[in-house]
């Protein structure tokens, strides 16, 4: 568990009454979520067989950041909610209203509801900027709440294939390596598209952005960090894993997202303000290079079993992506340490936020205990390979070319091609079905849903929705 001590009663009486100051601004559904501040139960590590027997946690707010494996896990909340007959707080088409801020009012069939018994979803998970006042109105405050992080070297490579044509800045730019060596050449602040093209997951959160990052320009050098990031090495079969990261206590200066910091604030102070903030918010936040580790951690605080998150990745660009568990340090520079550093550099804010996460995470594979994790881990991948066996032409993910399947073929955006999946002929109604759910995109998946929750009054076709990326 993460401790903190204040240097004097003066400097923890300060910090106690702006978390008052900034708790009363925010309201009765901001208290109810963090009654003191105090640490998610989730962090209480499982103590084993022993133990009361746990109930599912069925209320859930998933987070789901651009260009972080984060399909993969929104393919298995569609499954697992479809399956147990669960609720989810839809949007419109397939976004609410990104980029801007999250709002109630965009969730398909939201009417205000005074208490947390009456609110009818139970997953909310689709594609947003967070805003929490406004997803405590359409979520019980006591919901798990968790997200998914991913190195912004590698996030940057992805997103500039993915989103060249909608950003500006990328569109500009011959090549990733032309844009990180000198990106205010391309980079506008409020370009068109541009949140893609700098700190998109600090974005994704709903953070405010410092002054700094609108003035500053890029340093070579990646942000200083009080508690640097130290990798070092575990034992062989520890883990599929080499690198692990040190773990240090977090900041714990609370303050609500809107006000942050004054703008003669030091960025070192804004951030960890910020990272302090979403702690105290996100009962867990995994981490994409360590995927597997990441949906065993999950299961177990969901209290949920092994099958209920394996899966298959989904949203894949051909070239690379299909491999997010793998290391941070080979699952994306293309072996360019300086191209790496650059873009890490220019995405301050997201490497800071994947240092803290990746710490986090860690701290709880502690608790959690390696041995049991490297086990779980290896189930968790035989039923995984089982499952491709059983339901997958090929055994993975195809060229969409040899997808003609309308409901199993995703959605093509980008300069890459996005894989997907062919099932295995001659499958029993049983394995068709289940293979067919966890082969499924997210769109189609969400359509699905959607024609579940609300169907049709006419016997008229539907109208397509207007496409757009995941």
């Amino acid at each position: 568990m993460r401790l903190w001590r204040p240097r004097s009663l003066g400097v923890a009486l300060g910090i106690f009454m702006t978390i008052g100051f900034g708790l009363q601004l925010l309201g009765g559904p901001f208290q109810r979520r963090l009654p003191g501040l105090q640490l998610p139960q989730s962090w209480i590590p499982s103590l084993g067989p022993t133990v009361t027997p746990c109930l599912p946690r069925q209320r859930l707010v998933f987070l789901k950041t651009h260009k972080s494996g984060s399909s993969s896990v929104l393919s298995l909340l569609h499954r697992y909610g479809d399956q147990q007959g669960l609720r989810f707080a839809l949007p419109a088409h397939y976004q609410f209203g990104y980029p801007k801020l999250f709002q109630a009012s965009k969730v398909k069939g939201y009417h205000p509801q005074s208490s947390d018994s009456q609110k009818p979803f139970h997953i909310l998970c689709h594609h947003m900027r967070f805003n929490l006042k406004e997803v405590l109105q359409v979520m019980p405050s006591d919901s798990f709440f968790f997200s998914i992080v991913r190195d912004p070297a590698a996030l940057a490579r992805s997103a500039f294939s993915y989103y060249k044509s909608t950003s500006s800045a990328f569109r500009k730019a011959p090549s990733l390596a032309a844009f990180l060596s000198n990106p205010r050449a391309f980079y506008r602040p409020g370009g068109r598209g541009n949140y893609y093209a700098r700190n998109l997951l600090w974005f994704d959160f709903g953070l405010p952005f410092p002054p700094e990052t609108k003035t500053r320009r890029v340093s070579p050098h990646v942000l200083r960090d009080p508690n640097p990031f130290q990798p070092h090495t575990i034992p062989s079969g520890a883990g599929p894993g080499k690198l692990v990261p040190a773990f240090t206590t977090a900041a714990a200066n609370y303050e609500q997202p809107a006000s942050l910091a004054s703008p003669d604030s030091e960025p070192s102070s804004f951030i960890q303000w910020g990272l302090a903030w979403l702690d105290s918010v996100f009962d867990l936040v995994m981490v994409a290079e360590y995927f597997d580790e990441s949906l065993v951690l999950l299961a177990d605080a969901l209290c949920w079993s092994l099958d209920d998150v394996v899966g298959f990745m989904h949203n894949a660009q051909a070239g690379g992506e299909q491999r997010l568990r793998t290391a941070s340090k080979s699952a994306v520079t293309g072996g360019d340490p300086q191209l790496t550093a650059r873009a890490r550099a220019w995405n301050n804010l997201d490497w800071a936020l994947y240092i803290h996460f990746n710490r986090s995470l860690w701290a709880r594979i502690e608790h959690y205990g390696r041995s049991r994790l490297h086990s779980a881990v290896a189930e968790l991948r035989a039923r995984r390979e089982a499952l491709a066996k059983r339901c997958l032409m090929g055994g993975g993910a195809l060229d969409p070319k040899y997808i003609t399947d309308v409901r199993l073929r995703p959605f093509q955006f980008g300069s890459a091609k996005v894989l997907g999946y062919v099932l295995q002929s001659g499958l029993n109604q049983k394995d068709q079905e289940e293979c067919e759910r966890l082969a499924t995109p997210e769109l189609q998946y969400k359509d699905k849903l959607d024609a579940k929750q609300f169907p049709p009054t006419a016997s008229l076709p539907l109208k397509a929705s207007r496409l757009v990326p995941p």
